[in-house]
């Protein structure tokens, strides 16, 4: 018996070894094709890190920042061969969507300040190859409140994409405490701090919640906003480490990068390298821990209310996980959960998947819940009236009220991205507004035409990029702040910020 079990160990490792040499010869196959590496791919910048960051404050995290860009602009802008001067690539000096040449660039780090006095102050935490221009509306919005606004540019985020080649977990969570000491800075007795996150900002911001639990010196927020929050990645996101092994040859350079292709995208890196994807995955799989380890232990009693704005269809994050590995788990304590459905008066019906037609019916428990839950959808299938369907925490009984906002048209859904942004935004916007001029308006790009004709991918422009419904979050968000309305003033960042 012992040995037929050996022979079939055996036989299972010998299988397990040809899959994963064929996998990798595939990998190897596939990374030859493409586009080959730029400067900005190849040049790493050194970010600062956790150690160092612990040991900091705001003024020494901006310093670094701007020795970060000095060197941004001699190593790679200013020694950029002939073949990528050219107007799509945002490290040319000479393009329209070079981020040096607007009135503020928006890849960096800063603060914003009301008027008049302060009553609170929010931390803005942005996503996975984002910067801190995502968050900017709803940063306003809190000042128009009264609060003291900190946008921190996280590690790796806003220079090259090759700073996400060797950037860590820990230094995203230490660079999110540093944002906290400074949101904390002055702030008056007694007066509340908010964390906002997005996308792999919202698993930071939920992280730093729960390791203040357990440690007494770290500020604990009021309240925190996670708009499509990385609480659970895809399974292929696991093992995205396993892809980047061939790239210890360098022949196989391109190995460790997921995607390589232009940088059209001023405030968003468009190439994604490996250890990008590793990264987040251990802060989604670390946090899912952290939350099981609270619950059987009673903690999470202890957490502030949380509200949650999520599409219920989500490429890059799973909208199921942030049902079951945290909201489930939530005590009664304010939560509440805001739901975008897909648009079910869209033309495109008959050719939607079956799995997003079902995935609202499936995806909530049955009521009562612990946490409040409202619900974006249309008045009824085939309709482009929209409603807002509340369930009160602890209740059955739902709620609804028309929501002065539709689906365009030709929108089958929102997406990953499309949360954060009003539809006026200037850059993702569908119908910009012309506050700022970014030398490109890509929300607003209709992508119809031949096939190998554009530099990017259709797909790159097909997915939504901005939110029909912000307001309606907005609203939400201004539930949870309640103060008076006073107009914002730069403190600090970029010397002309507005």
């Amino acid at each position: 018996m012992r040995t037929t079990t050996i022979r079939w160990l055996k036989r299972i490792a010998l299988v397990a070894g040809a899959s994963l040499i064929t996998l990798l010869a595939v990998r190897v196959w596939d990374t030859q094709r493409g586009l080959p590496l730029s400067p900005w791919h190849t040049h790493v910048l050194q970010d600062m890190e956790a150690t160092a960051i612990a040991r900091t404050d705001w003024a020494g995290y901006l310093r670094a920042e701007q020795a970060l860009f000095d060197d941004l602009r001699r190593e790679v802008t200013d020694r950029l061969p002939a073949a990528d001067r050219v107007p799509s690539n945002r490290y040319f000096d000479g393009s329209p969507i070079y981020p040096g040449s607007f009135r503020n660039d928006w890849n960096r780090s800063y603060t914003l300040a009301p008027s008049g006095p302060v009553v609170g102050s929010v931390v803005l935490l942005h996503g996975l190859t984002d910067s801190p221009y995502s968050l900017r509306h709803i940063a306003r919005r809190y000042v128009e409140h009264g609060y003291r606004a900190v946008a921190i540019r996280l590690p790796g985020h806003g220079t090259l994409p090759s700073g996400l080649s060797r950037v860590t977990h820990e230094d995203w969570n230490e660079a999110t405490r540093l944002a906290v000491r400074e949101a904390q800075r002055g702030l008056p007795p007694g007066a509340p701090m908010h964390l906002v996150g997005f996308s792999n900002g919202g698993a930071l911001a939920m992280n730093y919640v729960l390791d203040a639990m357990a440690e007494p010196t770290l500020p604990r927020p009021a309240r925190v906003v996670l708009i499509s929050p990385m609480i659970g990645v895809t399974s292929l996101a696991r093992f995205a480490g396993v892809f980047g092994w061939p790239a210890v040859f360098p022949t196989f350079a391109k190995a460790s990068w997921l995607g390589v292709v232009p940088e059209f995208n001023p405030f968003k890196y468009n190439s994604f390298p490996v250890n990008g994807a590793r990264q987040s995955s251990l802060v989604a799989r670390t946090l899912q821990a952290q939350i099981t380890r609270y619950a059987e232990a009673g903690k999470l009693a202890e957490l502030p209310p949380i509200v949650t704005f999520q599409s219920v269809v989500d490429f890059t994050v799973s909208t199921r996980a942030i049902v079951d590995a945290l909201y489930v788990q939530l005590p009664a304590n304010g939560s509440e959960l805001v739901l975008f459905d897909i648009n079910r008066s869209a033309s495109l019906g008959p050719l939607l998947r079956a799995g997003p037609q079902t995935v609202l019916a499936r995806l909530l428990p049955a009521a009562p819940r612990t946490f409040r839950t409202a619900v974006v959808t249309n008045e009824a299938p085939g309709q482009s009236r929209m409603v807002e369907t509340t369930t009160e925490a602890g209740s059955t009984d739902e709620r609804r009220r028309p929501i002065d906002a539709t689906y365009p048209s030709d929108v089958f859904s929102l997406s990953h991205l499309a949360l954060p942004f009003p539809m006026s935004d200037p850059l993702y916007g569908m119908t910009p507004d012309d506050s700022d001029d970014f030398g490109v308006n890509l929300g607003a790009i209709a992508a119809r035409g031949e096939r190998g004709t554009l530099i990017v991918s259709i797909d790159s422009l097909v997915r939504t990029s901005s939110n029909p419904f912000f307001d309606c979050m907005i609203g939400r968000i201004d539930e949870g702040i309640a103060r008076p309305a006073t107009p914002a003033v730069p403190v600090s960042g970029p010397a002309t910020l507005r």
